[in-house]
C-alpha cells in the first residue's frame, strides 16, 4: 500500500508541532454550530493523520476517524483510546453508515490530484453525511497563488534529542504541485537523510464548488478559513432522502 509519509510518520507530530489544533478545532465547531441542521453529533474526520483534531473534536462530538496510512493511524488509536478509527482511502470509501459532520481538513483533498478524483471524493464524503449534515473540506493552493520554483528551507524540530529539517523545491506538472521533501533527520543513533514526493492538484474555487454541487451539497466558501487556505462548508439538504 503506499503512502505519502510512509518514512516520516514516525516524526509526524514533531514537524507539524507548530500547528494549532485545538484553535482550528473550535473554528470547526463554531462554523457547525453555525451551519449544521441535523440533530445528532456524530463526526468522522477524512484523512484524520495522527488524530490530533479529533483528540479536541471527541470532547464535543462522538468523533470517528479515516486514513490510508496505518503508521498514522497507530498514533491517533494510542493518543485516542476508544475512538473508532477506519483505514481506507479517502477517494473511496464505503462505512455504511452516515455522519452529522464529515471533515477533510490540512488540505488532505489535494491528494486527489485530478479534477474526476475530486469529484469522486466529495460525492464519497457527501454520501456518508446525513441530510441536514455538514461537509467540511480545506482546500489545497489554489493555481494562481501556488509558487512553482520556490525554495523552502526550514529547521522544523530543534530539540534535545531530535533535529529535522525539510526542504523542497516547488514544480508543477500537469496542474499538480509536486513536492520532493528532503529531510535530514537527527538523532542519538545517527544522521539520516529520506526523500518524500507529494503530489497535490491545483484545483480552482470553480472546480471546488462545482465538485460539492455534483455530490448534491449545497456550499459556501469562507476565504480565510483556518490557515489562510479558504474553508469549503457543504451541506446535505435536510429533505434529501439519499
Amino acid at each position: 500500500m503506499f503512502t505519502v509519509f510512509r518514512k516520516s510518520a514516525r516524526f509526524y507530530d514533531a514537524i507539524y508541532a507548530f500547528k494549532d489544533y485545538a484553535k482550528e478545532a473550535q473554528q470547526i465547531h463554531a462554523l457547525i454550530q453555525e451551519h449544521k441542521r441535523s440533530a445528532g453529533r456524530a463526526l468522522l474526520d477524512v484523512a484524520c493523520g495522527t488524530g490530533q483534531h479529533i483528540a479536541h473534536f471527541r470532547h464535543r462530538y462522538d468523533a470517528e476517524g479515516l486514513d490510508l496510512d496505518p503508521a498514522l493511524l497507530a498514533i491517533a488509536r494510542k493518543r485516542n483510546p476508544g475512538v473508532v478509527f477506519h483505514q481506507a482511502d479517502m477517494m473511496d470509501f464505503d462505512l455504511g453508515r452516515r455522519f452529522d459532520v464529515v471533515t477533510c481538513l490540512f488540505s488532505a483533498i489535494g491528494y486527489a490530484q485530478t479534477v474526476p478524483r475530486l469529484r469522486q471524493t466529495l460525492h464519497d464524503l457527501a454520501r456518508h453525511a446525513h441530510p441536514g449534515g455538514l461537509v467540511i473540506v480545506e482546500p489545497w493552493i489554489t493555481p494562481e497563488n501556488f509558487r512553482p520554483d520556490y525554495v523552502h528551507g526550514r529547521l522544523f524540530v530543534d530539540k534535545p534529542d531530535l533535529k529535522i529539517a525539510r526542504m523542497n523545491v516547488s514544480r508543477v506538472v500537469d496542474r499538480v504541485s509536486v513536492l520532493d521533501f528532503h529531510y535530514l533527520v537527527a538523532t542519538p543513533e545517527g544522521v539520516e537523510h529520506f526523500v518524500e514526493r507529494h503530489e497535490l492538484g491545483l484545483f480552482a474555487r470553480e472546480e471546488y464548488e462545482d465538485a460539492f454541487t455534483a455530490a448534491g451539497l449545497t456550499v459556501s466558501f469562507d476565504p480565510e478559513g483556518l490557515t489562510g487556505r479558504g474553508l469549503w462548508v457543504g451541506m446535505r439538504p435536510p429533505a434529501q432522502a439519499r
